[in-house]
């Protein structure tokens, strides 16, 4: 969908179809359209550019009040358990594999994942005998073996790197095993094509987009993360450190607009909207938010976390992403529908805006379902596996969480189109010294170029 010429991050000069041929004899006019030929987007006028600053500065300042009550001095320290995620780790290499029969290895095998299996077959056929190098800490250059099935769903090769843990209480030989494959070169690559890819189609645009896109994960690995950790409540840490990415994704990238502005207050009516669902819908259903070993660890470790205030935290920040792209393309249609037509009142703008985003919001919908259904493709399996009936998959916690977490963002979503848009339609239309005022003068000044041509004919 084309979104117009949005401002802010192409510093290259934008003019204006309506502003092309002002008189010479007019300097007031000159200085106009000097200033608008500059910028894609029109600017308001003085009171309703106050009206905005009236909204947007005390939410600004309470992000950055909450900011500074809530930021975290880090994360907690805590023994570590040697489960799952909280185990200690280090790098490895595989310094050779030789094939052995799975007769002689008569232990149980821990493949990689750690998940413990008897051996295949009943120890028949070939197995790996893979003799691994740790090349980081303490032990660097220390060697062990580890056994590998041969169904395992992941098998090991010569100069492989891989991922060790490490569990100091166990016996000397047993202290080192194969938890993961290194997987940080392929990433790394793919992470660079796609920086590339998006500064090469959106140029300066496309850098910004990138700038905000690490400030993005700077919030949350720095804010939110830490300080939910810290005790402090989930929800509010959400709210806050969505309203932060916002303020600061949307401006970076968008500019420091009108336009902008009226897209952050449509983003902001409709996250409060999901999280009024979210909470009512979380709270009714009984979602506890503790449903697997991930989120049963994390109780585990730091029990003074609000698991379902966590899991609403979670439908808030995933919602954000998705919000922004229909807010903005809401605000950026609007503005142009205006542009192209200025005699449009505020009905007439909002009738043309929302049929655009009826076809956002088709679009949208399907990708938020489709997004989480993949997510949870395996434990769907699963139940179709026990031959569960709709209703007994819809209503197993696992599957619950997700279905609250689709309509209620989806829900938000839908809402933020004729919210967006009405707001749009009513800041542009009110406006009396922006593009109205811009059109409305643009027919005498061609007529006033056309006389003076016959004039000198």
């Amino acid at each position: 969908m084309n979104r117009g010429p949005v401002p802010s991050c192409d510093d290259r000069p934008v003019t204006s179809p309506h502003i092309t041929h002002e008189p010479q004899s007019r300097p007031q006019d000159q200085h106009h359209g000097h200033s608008h030929s500059h910028g894609p987007a029109a600017p308001v006028s003085t009171h309703l550019r106050k009206v905005i600053a009236a909204v947007l500065i005390p939410f600004a300042t309470a992000v950055l009040v909450g900011l500074v009550a809530l930021w975290p001095g880090g994360t907690p320290p805590h023994e570590r358990t040697g489960v799952g995620f909280d185990r200690q780790t280090q790098q490895g290499k595989v310094v050779n594999v030789d094939k052995v029969d799975c007769k002689d290895v008569n232990a149980v095998q821990t493949p990689i994942g750690g998940d413990t299996t008897p051996p295949s077959k009943g120890g028949r056929g070939l197995c790996g005998h893979a003799t691994i190098e740790v090349t980081t800490g303490q032990d660097q250059g220390r060697t062990f073996t580890e056994i590998v099935q041969p169904d395992s769903p992941r098998q090991l090769r010569r100069g492989q790197g891989v991922v060790v843990a490490y569990a100091p209480d166990a016996p000397h030989d047993l202290q080192y095993s194969v938890t993961d494959v290194n997987r940080k070169f392929p990433m790394t690559l793919l992470a660079g094509v796609f920086a590339l890819v998006v500064v090469a189609v959106g140029r300066m645009r496309g850098v910004m987009a990138l700038v905000a896109l690490a400030v993005s994960f700077a919030v949350l690995t720095l804010f939110i993360l830490p300080a939910v950790l810290q005790g402090s409540n989930p929800l509010l840490v959400a709210v806050v450190g969505a309203g932060a990415i916002m303020l600061i994704a949307l401006y970076m990238c968008h500019g420091l607009t009108a336009r902008t502005s009226v897209a952050v207050i449509g983003t902001l009516i409709s996250l409060l909207l999901i999280g009024l669902l979210g909470s009512l819908f979380i709270g009714w259903a009984s979602l506890t938010g503790n449903t697997d070993d991930n989120t049963g660890l994390i109780h585990g470790l730091y029990p003074h976390i609000d698991m379902s205030g966590l899991l609403l935290a979670g439908v808030i920040i995933g919602s954000l992403g998705v919000l922004d792209d229909v807010t903005v393309t809401q605000t950026s249609a609007v503005w142009e529908l205006h542009q192209a037509n200025p005699t449009l009142g505020v009905r007439g703008l909002y009738r043309a805006g929302i049929r655009i985003g009826r076809d956002h919001i088709a679009s949208v919908v399907n990708t938020l379902v489709l997004a989480y259904a993949g997510a949870a493709l395996p434990l769907l399996l699963l139940f179709s596996v026990a031959q569960s009936s709709m209703g007994t998959v819809a209503n197993s916690e696992l599957v619950a969480e997700e279905i609250v977490r689709t309509l209620v963002g989806s829900i938000g979503l839908v809402a933020s189109v004729p919210v967006t848009t009405v707001l749009a339609a009513l800041v542009v239309s009110a406006d009396r010294t922006g593009l109205g005022a811009e059109a409305g003068a643009s027919a005498p000044v061609r007529a006033g170029k056309g006389r003076r041509r016959r004039t000198k004919s």
